[in-house]
């Protein structure tokens, strides 16, 4: 029960300071760059594959801390790097326990 809490604040915590860096950045008041970020598409196969996949409750919360980072930017940012992410995680996922 303790690690779901721990996964749940780091998220939460990772979406309010992807909330701030997106701000930040774009000052704009629409999304006016769609371009793929690839940084935060790093940040976020990372932190799906570390969210999903490790057995681990510390690097299971750095993975949703850099997940809530990406999908916490400002609408319509981060979207396209998080399908990303969760799409590489989710077959990395499969891959793992469809071999066992």
């Amino acid at each position: 029960m303790l690690d779901y809490l721990i996964y749940l604040l780091t998220f939460v915590i990772g979406s309010i300071l992807g909330l701030l860096y997106s701000y930040k950045l774009h000052g704009e008041p629409y999304v006016a760059d769609s371009s793929l970020d690839i940084k935060t598409c790093i940040m976020s196969i990372v932190g799906w594959i570390l969210g999903f996949n490790s057995g681990n409750m510390i690097l299971g919360g750095i993975g949703f801390l850099l997940a809530g980072f990406v999908m916490g930017e400002r609408p319509g940012y981060g979207r396209k790097e998080t399908a990303i992410g969760l799409t590489i995680a989710i077959i990395i996922y499969l891959v793992l326990h469809l071999i066992k």
